[in-house]
């Protein structure tokens, strides 16, 4: 696993920390130390194709899945990949996020 630079968070607020899980293909965050949800991705070639989302209930409401979307799309496009979303949150999130278009297969990346 590789640790994403992890998000700030206030003093008084549990850290909040995205992984890489390359073994799971998928991009954990956590919340207090433990696992709050999981974005999962399928690499083909140099595109990284972001499938399906889950934050669990017990963690709703603290913004974990804007963490987690952020963190992971950044994390992609450190490592030179190119960004499809299959995943309707995924691709929700980088809707409102255009300064991403130029990485993302369909927008700034042709098909």
């Amino acid at each position: 696993m590789s640790e994403v630079t992890p998000a700030q968070s206030a003093s008084t607020e549990p850290e909040r920390r995205v992984v890489r899980n390359e073994e799971k293909n998928r991009y954990d965050v956590f919340f207090g130390g433990e696992l709050a949800g999981f974005t999962e991705y399928v690499e083909r070639g140099n595109d990284s194709d972001f499938v399906h989302t889950e934050i669990d209930d017990a963690f709703g409401g603290k913004g974990l899945g804007s963490v987690l979307a952020k963190q992971a799309i950044e994390d992609v496009i450190a490592r030179g990949r190119t960004i499809t979303a299959h995943c309707p949150f995924i691709r929700g999130w980088l809707d409102k996020h255009p300064e991403y278009d130029a990485h993302v297969v369909g927008k700034g990346i042709p098909r």
